[in-house]
């Protein structure tokens, strides 16, 4: 009798997830290379040996082809994952030469302070204190690049190539390479926050080559990649998941007064 009551229950609990995403997305819509999560539902079955159930298998049993198949009662729904859409987000331009982003295809590597290595599309970076590459959080650009200390123009070339300058010289010197990396499948990326992501079975292992080349995208200068999240879409979601929910609260709420109707009938 309260199965109804759980079925609503899970949908609820989904329907919370599912906000929370949303939510996050919206938090997150002006952050550098963030990209979007969703969450993808299924259904939750079992398969109840009513009478009809029951005829079908008897009717197995003694080889005859029974002319309906078996009965599948729903009980609910329930988060199946919650991957980023990693589509492309818009380019734009800014006056700083450390600000990269990815055209097309492919991750920035970086280091983690446990020596791990984990990716991420947002190309925000500066200098430290010891001259290497960083993203704002610290983590080192894999494989390290240092900057010279002195150098006066910074160039970064589509396929990576870092180049350096000294003093009043117009002649530049190389200092390191930007690789990126893909994966078979990112949206099986496991996001470790930070805007940064790790290697999982389902992503696949990382597949490393030089920007422009071989299916992966080149990097720009002077450019940041924005969020992919489309502020508009999102909230029109919040607004019919919250038009769900409230048709979900009232149907909890009819069965609840039928239970108390039928409870007042038994007195």
């Amino acid at each position: 009798m309260f199965e109804p009551l759980y079925v609503a229950a899970t949908g609820m609990n989904v329907f919370e997830d599912e906000m929370v995403d949303i939510t996050n997305n919206l938090a997150n819509a002006r952050t550098v290379g963030f990209k979007k999560g969703r969450v993808e539902k299924e259904s939750l079955f079992t398969i109840e040996k009513t009478f009809q159930t029951q005829l079908r298998e008897q009717m197995l049993s003694q080889g005859i082809t029974p002319p309906f198949g078996p009965v599948e009662y729903g009980t609910g729904v329930r988060v199946a994952a919650t991957p980023k859409d990693f589509s492309q987000g818009t380019i734009e331009i800014t006056n700083n030469p450390l600000d990269l982003a990815i055209q097309g295809e492919g991750f920035f590597q970086y280091t983690m302070p446990d020596q791990t290595i984990v990716y991420g599309r947002a190309g925000n970076l500066h200098v430290d204190n010891e001259g290497n590459l960083v993203d704002p959080n610290g983590h080192k650009l894999e494989p390290g690049i240092i900057i010279p200390e002195g150098a006066t123009r910074i160039i970064i070339k589509r396929d990576g190539a870092v180049l350096a300058s000294m003093g009043n010289s117009a002649e530049t010197q190389e200092v390191g390479q930007i690789n990126l990396v893909r994966f078979y499948n990112p949206a099986g990326l496991k996001s470790i926050g930070q805007n940064l992501f790790q290697e999982t079975d389902s992503s696949g292992p990382p597949t490393i080559g030089v920007a422009n080349e071989e299916g992966l995208g080149s990097i720009n200068q002077y450019s940041l990649e924005s969020s992919n999240v489309d502020v508009i879409s999102e909230m029109m979601r919040m607004v019919m998941l919250q038009r769900v929910f409230d048709t979900v609260s009232k149907a909890v709420q009819s069965y609840d007064g039928m239970l108390t109707a039928v409870d007042k009938m038994k007195q």
